[in-house]
């Protein structure tokens, strides 16, 4: 049966969720690693904590097993200020661990231990539409969409929310939960007519619309009935257009540590921005350098930064 929502919460997101193990080594190879660190990880998870970070309400609509691990997601996620409530177990299913390597500024292979990951086995009649709908922001990702049951409990999700509020897709994608990438893209077709805001890098948005020209798919977006699209450019910045007319925001300098977060920082960051009725570009140039923060940082949820960390951080790039 469903968990029923006492009052709604500022951010809701649904998804993945696990354990990150990273090394403690940097630059070399797992075989040569002696010692790592545990974390919360999984990107919507991520981007729950993030938000949190700013004083906003959040929760996340997840299922773990019933193991150690399991219990490490819950602790961590209250020790964030993240509500637990939609966490729910799955029997014999383990909690996924994820490692990574890491070779800075941009080689950070994963390698994920999801065999019958219990995230994706969230069902429609689990769901509690009624807290999905009263969310000011509900997240997804496209991850969610890759296998059933999790692929039709979130179109039914965001179906039922009949994109009230702001209703974000993380395009978010990872090619070993697909077996091809024209399957992702008939997928995303389904979900893309009921969200808000969409949320990628240029290969993400080549899986989502057939292009990775940064106008070009912020154009596709739109016409897919996005009002806000979000292409992130690498090193080039980030382009958002809301409608009115796309806004590039240069990136900001970092000394790169570990890139894995960075993406679910800026998410957290972009959810903030919204609810406070920034206009596009203050909202991304936020993001932006929380992105940069957490980049430059070894761990994705415990590194995620305060408002005054992102603010100064700002300063410093406009050299006030």
């Amino acid at each position: 049966m469903p968990v029923q929502a006492e009052s709604g919460v500022e951010v809701l997101t649904m998804g993945r969720v696990g354990v990150d193990v990273y090394p403690d080594q940097v630059g070399v190879g797992l075989e040569d690693v002696s010692s790592f660190g545990k974390y919360l990880g999984g990107s919507p998870t991520n981007v729950a904590v993030a938000a949190a970070r700013y004083g906003r309400s959040s929760a996340v609509i997840t299922r773990v097993g019933e193991d150690p691990f399991g219990r490490f997601v819950r602790r961590a996620l209250r020790g964030f200020g993240v509500d637990d409530r939609f966490v729910g177990e799955v029997v014999g299913a383990p909690t996924p661990v994820t490692f990574c390597e890491i070779f800075p500024p941009d080689d950070f292979p994963l390698y994920f231990y999801r065999e019958n990951a219990p995230d994706l086995q969230i069902h429609t009649d689990e769901l509690d539409l009624a807290a999905i709908r009263a969310a000011d922001v509900f997240w997804v990702t496209v991850t969610g969409l890759s296998v059933e049951p999790s692929r039709s409990a979130t179109l039914a999700a965001l179906e039922a929310r009949g994109r009230a509020g702001i209703t974000v897709l993380d395009l978010d994608y990872r090619p070993m939960f697909w077996d091809s990438r024209e399957h992702a893209r008939a997928v995303i077709e389904q979900a893309l007519p009921h969200v808000s805001v969409a949320v990628g890098n240029l290969d993400e948005c080549h899986t989502a619309v057939g292009t990775s020209e940064p106008y070009e798919a912020a154009k596709a977006l739109h016409e897919a009935g996005v009002s806000l699209s979000v292409v992130k450019q690498g090193p080039a910045g980030v382009l958002a257009d809301d409608g009115s007319g796309p806004v590039v925001v240069p990136p900001v300098p970092v000394d790169v540590v570990n890139g894995l977060g960075a993406g679910d920082a800026f998410g957290g960051a972009l959810c903030h921005g919204l609810l406070s009725g920034w206009d596009t570009e203050r909202t991304v140039a936020f993001a932006n350098a929380a992105g940069a923060l957490v980049a430059g940082r070894l761990s994705c949820s415990d590194a995620m930064p305060t408002t005054e960390q992102v603010e100064a951080r700002l300063r410093e790039v406009a050299g006030v």
